[in-house]
């Protein structure tokens, strides 16, 4: 079974530079806060002094063909492999991108599969190694194909941010940063790009550790206290909480807001552009 672009597409947007917004004035109350946790020091990301921005499902949409490339990728796969074992295998289904992938470095993405699976090759690092470049090189064809473009309300809260003064930087798993960010034609808009490919160069460990978005923050010459996380994962956002950030943005793509909150978010949004009501 192969997943098409037809079966899921992913959402327009408008074009990403705007006019200077006038300074927004509280985070949209449909934002949801979990009733355990105490109310953060700092409620809005415009009271921060950095913004720290996920990439793929909170600037771009780019989640959509991730879960399209990982589905096939695993469900022929695993499929195969059930066959050849002769071992009933649990299906891969789109919402396994969730539990085992999203937000997590690629070649971890393939070994949790596995693992779900009990598969041998779990442990053998030239077969993940191999299904990784698989699953790239579909990403990369369907990006070059396809193009993509910034959730609207993503580029609004850049434009927002930059009229205010904030400094921002991206910070993402993912070692197709820069690429999907030239796409996007918002590549100059940045920066401080801290990604899969940054945080083999110095040793950082992958989220939900907190380090890349440690350095990030180092980066932009911030403690972490004083910048704000936007994050659609639960790893993510788990990285966030774990790194003592002032304020943990969820942004639920598909996550869900009881995960979002349980992986220690502290308000929860569909779309960026609902914190700029």
């Amino acid at each position: 079974m192969t997943w098409t672009s037809d079966d899921h597409p992913h959402t327009a947007s408008s074009p990403n530079s705007s006019s200077s917004p006038s300074a927004p004035a509280s985070v949209s109350v449909s934002a949801s806060r979990a009733a355990s946790q105490d109310s953060p020091e700092i409620q809005r990301w415009q009271d921060c002094r950095g913004l720290l921005l996920d990439l793929d499902g909170v600037i771009t949409p780019t989640l959509d063909i991730h879960k399209r490339a990982w589905f096939n990728l695993f469900a022929p796969y695993i499929e195969k492999r059930a066959a050849e074992l002769h071992t009933p295998l649990a299906p891969y289904t789109m919402e396994d991108y969730f539990t085992y992938v999203d937000g997590r470095h690629r070649l971890d993405g393939v070994r949790d599969v596995l693992r779900s699976c009990n598969l041998p090759e779990a442990d053998n690092p030239d077969i993940v190694e191999q299904l990784g470049l698989k699953k790239n090189a579909e990403f990369m064809e369907t990006l070059e194909r396809d193009g993509i473009q910034a959730y609207p309300g993503s580029a609004a809260v850049i434009d927002a941010a930059q009229h205010l003064g904030i400094p921002y930087a991206v910070v993402s798993s993912s070692r197709n940063t820069r690429p999907v960010l030239r796409a996007a034609h918002l590549l100059e808009r940045f920066d401080v790009i801290v990604d899969g490919n940054t945080a083999e160069e110095k040793h950082l460990r992958g989220k939900p550790a907190p380090d890349t978005y440690l350095y990030a923050a180092e980066l932009l010459g911030l403690p972490a206290a004083d910048c704000a996380v936007f994050e659609d994962a639960a790893a993510g956002v788990a990285a966030g909480r774990a790194g003592g950030f002032g304020l943990v943005v969820g942004v639920n793509r598909g996550t869900g807001e009881t995960e979002l909150i349980s992986a220690g978010a502290d308000i929860v949004v569909d779309d960026l552009g609902d914190t700029l009501a």
